[in-house]
């Protein structure tokens, strides 16, 4: 039987009919076998478009739809649901790239893009021509979702899946909850406390039956797909028993002989090896750092709660669902960057941050008052390679310089440093009193409510420079006394020099460098190394692998309140997944012929998401797809040597009238 097919050539607004002759395209089109009628649109996205559409397929009685438009990955969705709502199976329509494919990549080339859309085209009708209905693979799903990281993120999106009744396993790595908010004092904008926040999301959580909460826990393995996840957890002690009592674990603390570098105050104080420092740190009851501790048994004396017997504990959980919320770490400057470990007088921001949370009424660093503070913004961020300047002026002897060199991957505005350091140069100022800002920026990026910030701290007194990407401030030692000039473009590229009793670099955002996770689900990153969504407008939280989503900070730069948001269309759509026990997966997979197949395991070895197992049919091996975790991607057919391989939707047949399609003059 003939199909009836309708076709539709969007101008996109101009994107496509600037650059090609839609009405063209649909005058070549109108008369090819199967086209029962062609029109061109507008925006074939827009609701007026799609119910047109609805109304020709019922009126015209259609059994097939190509629409030619922009990416499929925008839109393909779009139009297989409006051929659903006209009564057609969705697998019946076919999309034709005419914008990233043809409008946009040949915009000097009128006529030869018009020629080459209608080829496009006209493949797009050969596929819908031998298109057939299809039914979704329908697979059980469990009821439940994993939630890898308890920072903020973490534990909202967990919160959020407890209310719609999902069952969730928060699991953090780390013996301690709050992720990096709990590290600070005064949030900008809310003026909220780090520990208020975070206090507020783990009551919320622990009161919660469906919550469980692991702690010190990682994920090591992971097996199955979407609706039928199995991880594998491993479980590090605390080696404690029981909550202490807080004057108990106090003595524990003091006898400890232990010290090492404090991660929760970035290394500028210490901790012991038994420590609970924080009371922004929950579960508030202590960790045993059984890496650095030497078994003394000095704390065993006081607090009888301690056991170091417990053992590491390896758990298995199943879940329909993965929310991957694993945040970020701030940028580690280069030994020597603007005189990082060069200088003792040269701190991060988060160290700075810290710094001012700790000192009560001076701002005291290495033993000395700090009066005078310099910013040195991007640090970290917005990287570009700079002109190296020689290392001392000619004639000089008594200057130490720093690398100005900041060349590096990281391209992208981290987006929250600007507005982070002006609140804590205004929480110093405010906490201190006699503190003199010097800000060296690249501009000032504080967006929306924020610019009150920015505003504050102009009226405070707070002096801003400003230097080109490619010519940063120099950070240099003369005569013992820390200096740092600009070229300063606010004053038409004046040298300016200030001297300074401290130098805090304002370091962005960058991925975390213990990655296992990402490497575990095979999580897709972008060139900025942060974790890939689909599509940031369209499919936000997303993931190319089915089941997986992202929220926070592990996707790129965000503030809190963003982070929030992320978390909460995460947790949505997470639930989405395991909501109804059922799932409907894409029908478009791979089949095997068990007469033709003879186990090779070539398809195995060129399938990337590890879709093809061996099994048997009678007496003979042969290969067996998982349906639930093939994608179609079509890599198995190709290495096939007894094309004993088939693409669903993707028939030899549909392929080669496209090819012909293509290749017709």
């Amino acid at each position: 039987m003939n199909k009836k097919i309708g076709v539709y050539i969007c101008h996109c607004g101009g994107n496509i009919s600037d650059y090609v002759d839609v009405e063209k395209v649909r005058e070549a089109i109108e008369h090819e076998e199967g086209v029962y009628l062609a029109k061109t649109t507008m925006f074939a996205c827009s609701d007026a478009a799609q119910k047109e559409m609805v109304e020709d397929i019922i009126k015209n009685n259609l059994d097939g739809m190509v629409v030619a438009s922009c990416s499929p990955k925008l839109h393909q969705l779009t139009f297989r649901a409006v051929t659903e709502r006209g009564g057609l199976n969705k697998y019946n329509y076919a999309h034709a790239n005419i914008r990233e494919q043809v409008s946009w990549a040949h915009s000097n080339d009128k006529i030869g893009a018009t020629e080459k859309a209608i080829h496009i085209v006209k493949s797009a009708i050969a596929k819908a021509r031998f298109s057939e209905s299809l039914d979704p693979i329908k697979i059980r799903s469990e009821k439940a979702v994993a939630v890898i990281g308890a920072g903020v993120a973490g534990m909202r999106a967990a919160i959020e899946l407890s209310k719609m009744g999902c069952p969730v396993t928060l699991i953090e790595r780390e013996h301690f909850i709050g992720g990096r908010v709990a590290h600070w004092d005064r949030l900008f904008t809310t003026d909220e406390t780090g520990k208020e926040v975070v206090t507020r999301l783990y009551n919320n959580l622990i009161s919660r039956d469906n919550i469980k909460l692991l702690t010190g826990a990682e994920v090591i393995a992971n097996t199955g797909s979407i609706g039928d996840f199995t991880l594998k957890i491993k479980i590090t002690p605390r080696y404690i028993k029981t909550k202490c009592d807080p004057e108990i674990l106090k003595k524990a603390i003091e006898v400890c002989p232990v010290e090492v570098p404090d991660e929760f105050n970035f290394n500028i104080i210490t901790r012991k090896a038994i420590y609970h420092n924080f009371p922004s740190e929950y579960p508030q009851y202590p960790v045993i750092d059984i890496k650095n501790c030497t078994r003394c048994g000095e704390c065993e004396k006081v607090c009888e709660s301690i056991d170091f017997s417990q053992k590491e504990e390896i758990i298995e959980i199943k879940v329909g669902s993965i929310l991957v919320a694993t945040g970020f770490d701030p940028y580690t400057p280069a030994a020597g960057e603007f005189g990082y470990q060069q200088f003792d007088d040269v701190i991060t921001l988060p160290q700075y941050k810290r710094l001012i949370d700790l000192n009560d009424k001076k701002l005291i660093y290495n033993g000395k008052e700090i009066r005078n503070i310099a910013y040195i913004y991007c640090v970290g961020s917005r990287q570009v390679e700079a002109e190296e300047r020689p290392d001392k002026p000619e004639g000089e002897s008594n200057i130490n310089i720093a690398s100005r060199k900041i060349e590096g991957e990281n391209k992208y505005c981290s987006r929250y440093c600007c507005t982070s350091v002006i609140h804590a140069a205004i929480q110093a100022k405010n906490k201190f009193g006699n503190i003199q800002n010097y800000h060296f920026t690249r501009g000032i990026r504080t967006y929306g409510k924020q610019e009150l910030l920015y505003s504050e701290s102009l009226k405070g007194g707070d002096i801003y420079l400003q230097s080109y990407e490619d010519d940063p401030p120099l950070v240099y030692r003369e005569n013992g006394k820390t200096k740092v000039k600009i070229n300063d473009i606010l004053t038409g590229r004046k040298e300016i020099s200030v001297e300074t009793d401290l130098v805090v670099l304002v370091t962005g955002m960058v991925p975390r460098a213990n990655n296992s996770v990402g490497s575990l689900f095979k999580l897709p990153k972008g060139r900025d190394k942060f974790f890939n969504e689909i599509h940031m407008k369209l499919r936000p939280v997303e993931t190319v692998i089915d089941g997986i989503t992202i929220c926070g900070a592990c996707q790129g730069p965000k503030n809190i309140t963003e982070s929030i948001n992320s978390a909460l269309s995460a947790a949505v759509k997470s639930f989405s997944y395991v909501s109804k026990g059922e799932l409907e997966l894409e029908p478009i997979i791979a089949e095997i012929d068990n007469d033709l197949c003879t186990w090779c395991g070539e398809c195995q070895k060129a399938c990337p998401f590890d879709a093809i197992k061996i099994g048997t049919y009678g007496k003979k091996e042969i290969a067996v797809i998982n349906n639930s975790v093939c994608k179609g991607c079509g890599m198995c057919l190709p290495v096939c040597p007894f094309n004993a391989i088939n693409l669903i939707a993707y028939s030899d047949t549909e392929i080669e009238n496209m090819i012909d399609s293509l290749a017709s003059t």
